[in-house]
């Protein structure tokens, strides 16, 4: 579902965010995606996404090559921000229907979708007020509710689980599961190492811009745990 082949980013004045990473998520797979900050999560993310030029290597969606054919690739993916950008002067209502309509989503297949994912993550009761109005959990919910009523191939998703309380967190796994259960595959940084653990089938560990790990969760974890791993990786690679 997803390929990246040597991906390399280099910031104007030389300084190189990503070097050489190749990756593949196949479909039905979560793929968690772990580093320090500053690694070069968030930089490749952007890049798997369309929104950040590259400088070497190809990133292609369902075959469809991200440089060459943008439109193609993002029309089978949503993406999540770690902070993602609302237009809190609309309606919760009228933002997802422009999401809705963006991607060419039926008026029946909407209603159906937008009631399935406000009503599970209890904004139904808000989604005719504004976004301004709304807090930082319940804007987190909109956003997560605008990618999931895509039913995108590949859901990239920055930091997740970060403010949302622990019934929303439990629905997204569950969510997570039911997109790679129909074919999908998901892509996410997070920090939550237990989560990652648990919820992911590959799990992929990059410093300093390069790949350090990466594999079958099991057998990345091993006798370990993901978080002992992490850090033992992490500490050798900063000893380089």
């Amino acid at each position: 579902m997803l390929n990246i082949s040597n991906y390399t980013k280099v910031y104007p004045g030389g300084k190189t965010a990503v070097d050489g990473l190749t990756l593949h998520v196949a479909p039905g797979e979560i793929c968690g995606f772990i580093g320090h900050n500053g690694a070069g999560k968030t930089t490749t993310l952007r890049a798997v996404v369309g929104v950040m030029s590259f400088t070497q290597g190809t990133i292609t969606i369902g075959g469809h090559d991200i440089q060459k054919e943008p439109v193609a690739a993002k029309s089978i993916t949503a993406f999540l921000p770690d902070n993602p950008d609302l237009y809190e002067f609309m309606s919760g209502i009228g933002y997802l229907n422009l999401i809705a309509d963006l991607y060419g989503i039926s008026a029946r297949d909407r209603e159906a979708r937008i009631r399935k994912y406000a009503d599970a993550f209890g904004l139904t009761g808000d989604l005719g007020g504004a976004i301004a109005s709304y807090s930082h959990g319940m804007k987190q919910k909109l956003a997560l509710i605008s990618a999931l009523i895509r039913r995108p191939r590949l859901l990239v998703l920055d930091e997740p689980f970060v403010g949302l309380d622990p019934a929303a967190s439990h629905l997204l796994k569950g969510y997570l599961a039911e997109l790679c259960r129909e074919g999908g595959a998901v892509f996410f940084s997070t920090h939550v190492l237990e989560v990652a653990e648990k919820l992911c089938h590959t799990i992929a560990i990059i410093q300093d811009g390069r790949l350090v790990r990466h594999g079958p969760t099991e057998e990345v974890v091993g006798d370990s745990s993901l978080e002992d791993v992490f850090l033992g990786l992490t500490e050798k690679e900063g000893d380089r």
